[in-house]
């Protein structure tokens, strides 16, 4: 069979598999990812069916996949995150990772891994544990409305300061074969050129290109891939993985106004390439021996008491208390999927043995598994463990639901026209506590400047992307306004983009802008509370200045 028939087949077959058993994934409330890994492992030639004879075609897709995750794991690390956080809070991240680490180091000593002839499974291995997953965390607790409250902050903190730990290990990856201190610095040289170049490069470059064509969504999003894999190709240049140039180019444009956007729209591409990258992941697993399932087991131990241990007395010490870290160690009782990049990496350099890569997959799939019913039981099992230590006094998170200093953005207008200008005019002069409150979405970056400069609070977005308005975190608005009618939208209409708004808010009280009377019982229907019609408001203040400010019929 020619090659190209062959790669078609393999990669179709992948899809298919994953998408069969995503779907058994998604039944049994599990990580869609053990799903796509399900699959692969069906394919393979160790414990499957041996359907796909040439895994290389996957793998080779796969790694644009994996280029393309790192990007957008990149976006989401927002350096000002950093500044937010606080001291105990960036104490607390570095604590974590550090401790856990030397736990690490002495937990897979104790098994028997070591350093040597080329190998570094002890090292990998005391990192990759230490790393908590952000898919499963954040979903989870987004879904149980904990981001906000005291734990789910600082489980955000710790999980934010553990990307910024694995980027500076990827940075000295490929020196660990000459772990001198000529080759190291190197290294971190390396890093640091790519570092600086990409973020001079994205302020003095980048963003003036992505400004001019801010007005064309689908060019914004073209120029940040291409931006990625420029980048990336660079860091190949400098002796660095692509993995990691392709992470430092989300990282250089995650505070633009874009990147939300650009995470929205590159997502669903991702997702396709990640799916093959999870598959050919699954066809690498060997058949599981006593040895391997016994130690991912003491694997799924060990990250629970060693995330207690790092976690717990950290959070005492800093005086958010037993609960607060109890809940936090908790939610970070899982092995991230970063790991698995870090180790997929790893075994491209030859670091990493395939018996060690096995043991953490096992395990990483272990943690999946249990950390959905962690997490949604978190505040019995954190009240349960702590009564012998309190003596069965109350403890919960009382009194610390939020620690924001100001109030929430709940005000949420979509579009910056003629009536979203007004509005923001007659706030500024009549109710100006309410600017705190309001954002601002729209695509057009050059009223941004103007808006943020007033007090308002400005986002990027395209309206017709309903991930776009996902990612700015409108679930959590109470008021949302739709300032403009059909004739300004692009590539959606108000019934569709009202839909959308219902599905995504359901507690919010909607208003749409209409154009005729007839939009408003259809805007209505479609899940809109209130529906302003220009032409009718217009009508009736011309009519009142007529009848001398009397109200009609009067």
């Amino acid at each position: 069979m020619p090659h190209d028939v062959t790669l078609l087949r393999d990669i179709a077959l992948g899809i298919v598999f994953a998408a069969i058993l995503g779907h058994v994934a998604r039944l049994l409330r599990q990580p869609l990812l053990l799903g796509y890994i399900a699959g692969g492992i069906l394919l393979s030639s160790q414990m499957g069916f041996g359907l796909v004879t040439d895994p290389q075609s996957i793998e080779l897709i796969s790694e644009i996949g994996l280029i393309l995750l790192l990007f957008i794991i990149g976006l989401e690390i927002d350096l000002r995150e950093l500044k937010r956080l606080g001291r105990s809070m960036l104490a607390l991240g570095i604590g974590q990772f550090v401790i856990n680490s030397l736990l690490g180091v002495a937990f897979f000593s104790w098994l028997g891994y070591r350093v040597g002839d080329g190998r570094f499974d002890l090292v990998y291995l005391a990192i990759v544990i230490s790393l908590s997953s952000t898919l499963i965390v954040v979903k989870l607790l987004r879904e149980k409305f904990e981001l906000k409250i005291l734990s789910g902050r600082l489980t955000l903190g710790v999980l934010v300061v553990q990307d910024i730990w694995a980027i500076l290990f990827m940075a000295v990856q490929p020196s660990l074969a000459e772990p001198g201190v000529l080759r190291i610095a190197q290294s971190i040289a390396g890093g640091g050129v790519l570092v600086g170049v990409a973020f001079l490069a994205s302020r003095y470059i980048l963003a003036p290109v992505l400004e001019a064509s801010a007005r064309r969504p689908e060019l914004v999003l073209i120029s940040s891939v291409a931006w990625c894999f420029g980048i990336s190709g660079f860091a190949d240049q400098l002796g660095l993985s692509r993995e990691m140039g392709a992470l430092i180019a989300g990282v250089s444009i995650s505070t633009f106004p874009y990147g939300s956007d650009v995470i929205s729209k590159v997502t669903g591409v991702r997702d396709f390439f990640v799916t093959l990258f999870f598959v050919a992941l699954g066809m690498k697993v060997p058949v599981p021996s006593g040895e391997v399932l016994g130690q991912a087991v003491l694997i799924v131990l060990f990250v629970f008491v060693s995330r207690a241990i790092a976690v717990v007395p950290a959070a005492r010490l800093l005086g958010d208390g037993l609960y607060a870290g109890t809940v936090t160690a908790l939610n970070l009782a899982q092995i991230s999927e970063f790991s698995l990049v870090i180790l997929t990496l790893g075994a491209g350099y030859g670091h990493v043995s395939a018996r060690a890569g096995a043991v953490v997959l096992t395990a990483m799939i272990l943690t999946s598994l249990v950390a959905p019913y962690v997490i949604t039981w978190n505040d019995r099992i954190a009240r349960l463990l702590l009564r012998p230590v309190t003596g069965g006094a109350a403890v919960g998170p009382a009194g610390s639901a939020l620690a924001e200093a100001r109030p929430a953005p709940d005000i949420v207008l979509l579009g910056h026209f003629r009536i979203a200008q007004a509005v923001l005019d007659l706030v500024e002069v009549q109710a100006p506590d309410l600017k705190r409150r309001i954002t601002l979405i729209d695509y057009d970056v050059t009223r941004a400047h103007g808006v943020v400069a007033r007090g308002f609070r400005w986002e990027y977005g395209d309206l017709a992307n309903p991930d776009a308005l996902e990612h700015l975190g409108i679930e959590e608005a109470r008021v949302v306004v739709t300032t403009i009618s059909d004739t300004f939208l692009k590539g959606i209409s108000t019934r569709r983009l009202v839909g959308n708004l219902r599905r995504m808010a359901p507690r919010a009280t909607i208003v749409m802008t209409g154009e005729e009377k007839t939009d408003a019982l259809d805007l209505l229907r479609a899940g809109a509370d209130h529906v302003l019609i220009p032409g009718e408001i217009t009508g009736e203040r011309i009519l009142e200045l007529l009848t001398g400010g009397e109200p009609p019929g009067g």
